[in-house]
Parts: C-alpha cells; structure tokens; sequence
C-alpha cells in the first residue's frame, strides 16, 4: 500500500510542477502566428466550386500546388479548369504554370495559355503566352499577342481585355481573317 501512496504522491507533484512551468511562461508554448508563415504543397489536385446557391461554379485539376499563407500566394503547375454559367460549361481554361495572388483575387497564366470562351454563336479560342484573370469578377487580360479563333473570324491581336459576365472583348492591333456569314 505504501508503494500505491508514494506513486500516486509522484505524479500528482510531477503533474503540478508540469502545470506550473507551463502556465508560468517559462515553457515554450504553441505560437499561434507561426502557422501563418507555412508553405503547403500538394500533388493530384482535383477542385469542384460551387456558388452561393449551390450551383456548379469551377471545376479544375492542378498537377501540383505550392501555397505560402503569410503572402497569400499560389503557384500550380498545369492548371486545367473549367468555369460554369447556370450548371453548363461557360469557358475553360489551360496553362503550365498559373500563379496566384492576395488569395487568388488575381492569377497570371503563363506558358502555352489556351482560354476557350464556349457561346451561343460558337466557340471562341484565345491562345497566348500570357494572360491576367481576376476570376471572381471573371474578367481578363493581356498585353501579350494573342491568337484568336472564332466561328467567323481567324485573327491575331496585340492584347486582349475580356469581360465574360458581359461577353465583351477588346483587342489592339488586330491582324486577320473575317469570313462573314
């Protein structure tokens, strides 16, 4: 019995020593701000996003992801994505490497950069080697040339700004084909 008591009188000073060093401040404790200066990196990734009222939004596979949380930045390597309008395929979008940044509020595509607008008059494709998008505004642009290819018309333009919302596109210094209906 007396072996009992002298454990028991052990631990409970071991566990009240711990609990002092601890709560005294002279114990390392968890700082809560150095989670916020880890990098995260994933492999595979595959993104379904919906809206808020549960439709079908984004749709995207990335090879490979690094995220830095203290300067809310993102590099992915071989973006595929998809962007929808009322559940249906709205545009697509491909790059070998897309960077992000305060949160993805802005992305720049970079390396063979191929965005399809899909409408009602037919498919437009936008191919170049780089290209800005703000994605919740879904809006984009490019001072880079810009190849484009559309139902009716096969033309080059030195930049591009695209509003999808609204289905505008400004081009610059366009050169081309134009077979009209």
């Amino acid at each position: 019995m007396d072996t009992k008591v002298l454990y028991v009188t052990a631990v409970v000073i071991a566990a009240m020593g711990g609990g002092y060093y601890y709560f005294s401040g002279n114990g390392k404790k968890l700082d809560v701000d150095s989670s916020q200066s880890m990098k995260y990196s994933a492999e595979g990734i595959q993104l379904v996003q919906t809206d808020e009222k549960g439709n079908l939004h984004v749709r995207a596979h990335v090879d490979h992801l690094e995220q830095d949380l203290q300067r809310k930045t993102s590099q992915l390597s071989h973006l595929n994505a998809s962007m929808f309008q009322n559940n249906q395929v709205d545009s697509t979008f491909f790059a070998k490497e897309a960077r992000g940044f305060n949160d993805n509020e802005k992305v720049i595509l970079t390396g063979d950069v191929k965005a399809t607008k899909i409408g009602d008059g037919g498919t437009m494709v936008f191919l170049t080697d780089e290209l800005t998008g703000y994605p919740k505004q879904r809006l984009f642009e490019t001072n880079h040339q810009v190849t484009v290819n559309a139902p009716d018309a096969e033309f080059i333009s030195q930049g591009l700004k695209a509003d999808l919302n609204q289905g505008q596109y400004e081009f610059a210094h366009i050169r081309g084909k134009y077979v009209p209906n």
